[in-house]
């Protein structure tokens, strides 16, 4: 099992950290009080499988129970208990815009007779053993949420391709553009299976349809540059952070053509080691 702490300064990203480890598959909780990490921890180990990946969020939202953090990390270390610690650390000239910007009250700004500057050093000062301790320490000062997004990935991925998640959907025409498509392709243009007899009530999940869509040139042409395109934009999205990619190809009726360039492109991705789904929305309709 995978655990991570999560900490860091007030408005340094901690929200959008967890999002982006929510994305490549971690289980996150937020705002867990220290003393309870090592029991989250067991009931984490005891669900093996399912929970490969954890991640808690633990800050100075906890008040006067944030103080034993460090004593809950030796704990947790002499008990063999592993775990990695995260600090999203950021200046205080972005963390005192950041609360202006939003309009949100510092934990600590009580303490500090409501002055924001005053707050923000102040928990900088209460942090600075934790960020020490930290395995992984992330400066978002001048990072965007796209940014933020790609180095977590690259730090518990190791490969931002690996958060992308593509799923390919068949769809026909005839039944309305799938809503969550990112990328839409329309191969009506192909020649169609439907208007052969003994090809009319069979899909593109059976060979003598697939046999039938892929002989033709254009066909063969259709495909090279389909996969050509979806090869070229594939690292762009994973560069822009983006976890879950939906490309959609549709024909009429969602049964021969569609389905048959769909399952292509799912076997193609596959190959390539990449996160993918496939469904075929309209294959069962008439």
């Amino acid at each position: 099992m995978e655990f991570l702490i999560v900490t860091g300064l007030s408005g340094a990203g901690k929200s959008r950290a967890m999002d982006a480890l929510e994305d490549i598959g971690f289980y996150c909780a937020d705002n867990i009080p220290p003393k309870l990490i090592p029991t989250f921890y067991e009931l984490s180990r005891q669900a093996k499988g399912s929970l490969s990946h954890v991640a808690v969020v633990t800050d100075i939202r906890g008040g006067d129970m944030f103080s034993s953090l460090l004593e809950t990390l030796d704990q947790m270390k002499s008990d063999s208990k592993e775990y990695k610690l995260l600090f999203l650390d950021a200046n205080d000239y972005v963390l005192v815009n950041r609360f202006k910007e939003t309009r949100r009250k510092h934990p600590l700004a009580d303490n500090c007779l409501g002055s924001l500057e005053q707050a923000v050093r102040l928990e900088r000062d209460v942090l600075r053993p934790v960020k020490e301790r930290a395995d992984y320490v992330i400066d978002t000062s001048l990072l965007s949420p796209a940014q933020l997004k790609k180095r977590i990935s690259g730090l518990f991925l190791g490969d931002a391709s690996d958060a992308l998640m593509i799923h390919c959907i068949s769809f026909g025409f005839k039944y309305g553009v799938p809503a969550e498509a990112d990328l839409v392709f329309d191969v009506r243009c192909l020649p169609n299976p439907y208007y052969v007899e003994e090809l009319k009530n069979l899909t593109g999940l059976d060979e003598p349809v697939r046999s039938y869509v892929m002989k033709w040139d254009q066909t063969k042409g259709f495909v090279r540059r389909f996969l050509d395109l979806i090869d070229y934009m594939i690292p762009l999205y994973c560069g822009e952070g983006k976890s879950q990619l939906v490309i959609a190809v549709g024909c009429t009726g969602g049964h021969h053509r569609s389905v048959t360039l769909t399952e292509l492109l799912y076997n193609h991705l596959l190959q390539q080691n990449l996160r993918t789904s496939v469904n075929h929305r309209d294959i069962q309709k008439q």
